[in-house]
């Protein structure tokens, strides 16, 4: 077998090798200083049949995978002052020993080389933590970065930006934002494909205010952003809904020399249509098929047809694939699932079937996200077993349920009010293998909270959490509804304050559910409370929260805070919810109490309503109060208001 690492064989490396005394030639004259000029030359030479051998070597098991043959060599190697090559062998030993799971064992031995006289350098560093990232063993990585770190390694911008681009692939982006702001402080800069990366990966988690600040402090460190970092920045404004600002960068991009292309046009276009603003996207639309630069592509198509299918214009998402296939651009997969879902929903189902058709017939098979479209638009026509056997045409063609279909299906079946087949599509999620979302998991919640099982309730939510999903107002709003139909609005209160630290502004759904549990309790001044921090918010309450807290304080004879409750209300809604209460209040024979709001009503509408009259009158008559109707007749007649 061959054999490596007698440190004699590497004699020749040494300054202190035995042949210390010069030879002599028979004229007494010394002859070492030739061999001496020539020993730099040789060392050269056997350094590179070493690298030879050694690359050779490891390409065997007994060699590759035997850890003491490349720490026998890195000492000989290092004892002979040969630090670079010794370092070479070092981040061979770990690309190797990776291979084999090792990697840990590896990156131990690294570090315990110092001892024999190896100081860890950045380029080894380096070596370990990209072969650990690209395993997805970051917490190997970050072990040995801060072992190097500790034993006073000077690392250099690669050595973060390894980490961060890790971090970043794995969505794991608070740790990402960790490490870049670190690289950051050292006054480090990232590569414009970093740039991007870090951009969109923050955009895409909902991170746009990070991304934006991170976006400009490298600016400031001297980075100048170009087409594509300028373009992943101003889709992310777009994905967020902040097209102003996504314009304002365009305005900067252009002032700093850079000229838009296609696709900065295109999530421009995409934007302004998830905005609702089609007119304005096609206008940018029209700006860039006239433009000698660049044309629209089929992903500028595909946006201004989705925009077109969300406000039901298919005609024109209709003419738009037309002049798309004139231009000689194939639709794609995913344009012809947006037609189709634009059909769907307005329940043109024949004319989605045929773009089904005609995406076999150019090659484009209909994938599970095609189905799922037709699959939702049925359900929510209640054709729900056609919807079925839709279902079952594309498993029969090889396809398998996402997420997505079964979340489809528990939500039709929560509007039933079947429960318990929520919840064995819920069971079936694991079986399959996929992992419930936080739609599956509010879908069933909502259904337990509906039932009033609100231990089972809670049991999800925690579950949720604890998965690092984060709840949604929906999920949030059933939790708070449940616990308030079961008398407990001390812990809806502490779900609803709980709501903002998900980013989960209450809205007036959920505002109303608290307001009405708190009412049924007689607990009028909190109620009240929130009610005007409702309204202060610039939220408007629905009528069911509006009457009902009005109703309440008129039961205990509090007419003028019933009164004051309505008074921040506009005009229309005003005299709509006080025409409710009106005939609310009679139904329960509080005459005295109508009449009151009647009159009322009366000063701000001539026009009184006549369901609300009659209502009045009838309950005047039942409670024998004929002067009350009396005298307001007289009133109505005279045209009092």
């Amino acid at each position: 077998m061959f054999k490596f690492g007698n440190r004699a064989s590497f004699h020749v490396f040494s300054s202190s090798s035995s042949a210390t005394s010069p030879a002599t030639s028979a004229h007494g004259v010394s002859c070492y200083w030739p061999l001496q000029s020539l020993l730099p030359s040789l060392t050269r030479l056997v350094l590179w049949w070493l690298s030879v051998l050694f690359y050779w070597a490891i390409g065997f098991v007994e060699f590759r995978y035997f850890m003491r043959f490349y720490i026998v060599l890195a000492s000989s190697l290092i004892s002979n002052g040969n630090l670079e090559r010794a370092h070479e062998v070092m981040q061979c030993l770990v690309r190797s020993f990776s291979e084999i799971g090792k990697l840990k064992e590896a990156a131990s031995m690294v570090i315990e080389m110092q001892n024999q006289g190896l100081v860890p350098s950045a380029q080894t560093l380096n070596c370990i933590v990209c072969v650990a990232t690209e395993m997805g063993l970051v917490e190997i990585a970050e072990k040995v970065f801060d072992e190097m770190s500790d034993r006073g390694l000077l690392l250099d911008s690669l050595s973060f930006k390894l980490m961060v681009i890790a971090y970043c692939r794995m969505d794991r982006i608070s740790e990402a934002d960790r490490w870049l702001s670190a690289m950051l402080e050292r006054g480090f800069l990232v590569d414009h494909a970093t740039c991007t990366l870090i951009v969109s990966r923050f955009c895409e988690n909902d991170h746009v205010n990070r991304a934006m600040w991170v976006f400009g402090k490298m600016r400031e460190l001297g980075f100048k952003p170009n087409t594509i970092n300028f373009t992943s920045m101003i889709n992310g404004l777009c994905k967020r809904g902040s097209i102003k600002q996504a314009f304002e960068l365009l305005e900067e991009m252009v002032r700093k020399g850079w000229k838009p292309n296609v696709y900065t046009h295109t999530v421009l276009i995409d934007g302004l249509c998830k905005k609702g603003w089609t007119e304005k996207a096609f206008r940018l639309f029209l700006k860039l098929v006239r433009s000698d630069s660049y044309k629209p592509n089929v992903y500028t198509y595909t946006a201004m047809i989705c925009g077109y299918c969300k406000e039901d214009k298919l005609n024109r998402a209709e003419m738009l694939l037309t002049r798309m296939e004139e231009q000689g651009l194939g639709p794609n997969t995913n344009t012809y699932t947006t037609l189709i879902d634009g059909h769907g929903k307005v329940g043109n189902f024949d004319r989605a079937y045929e773009l089904m058709d005609e995406m076999d017939k150019k090659g484009f098979t209909p994938n599970i996200y095609t189905y799922n479209t037709i699959l939702d638009g049925l359900c929510k026509k209640g054709r729900v077993q056609e919807a079925y056997k839709l279902l079952k045409r594309g498993l029969e063609h090889g396809l398998h349920s996402d997420i997505v279909t079964y979340n489809i299906l528990m939500s039709e079946h929560f509007k039933q009010g079947d429960t318990r087949q929520v919840l064995v599509f819920f069971s079936r999620i694991f079986k399959v293998g996929l992992t419930p979302d936080m739609h599956s998991y509010t879908t069933l919640i909502a259904a337990f909270c509906r039932q009033k099982e609100m231990k089972e309730s809670q049991q999800l939510f925690d579950d949720a959490v604890r998965l690092g999903l984060i709840p949604t107002k929906k999920t949030y709003t059933s939790l708070i509804c449940g616990y308030c139909g079961i008398g407990d609005t001390s812990l809806a209160t502490k779900l609803f304050q709980r709501m903002n630290e998900h980013g989960c502004a209450p809205d007036s759904i959920a505002y109303g559910a608290l307001i009405s549990g708190l009412c049924k309790e007689r607990n009028l001044d909190e109620a009240h409370r929130l009610y005007v921090a409702m309204i202060d918010k610039g939220l408007s309450p629905c009528e069911v929260t509006r009457v009902t807290l009005a109703y309440e304080y008129c039961k205990k004879d509090k007419a003028p805070t019933a009164m004051a409750v309505l008074d921040r209300l506009d005009k229309k809604l005003w005299i709509r919810t006080v025409n409710t209460l009106v005939r609310k209040l009679c139904s329960e024979r509080k005459v005295d109490m109508a009449t009151l709001f009647l009159h009322k009503l009366i000063d701000k509408d001539q026009n009184l309503d006549h369901v609300t009259l009659a209502a009045f009158m009838t309950a005047c008559y039942d409670s024998n109060n004929y002067a009350l109707v009396s005298d307001l007749s007289e009133r109505i007649s005279k045209g009092i208001g």
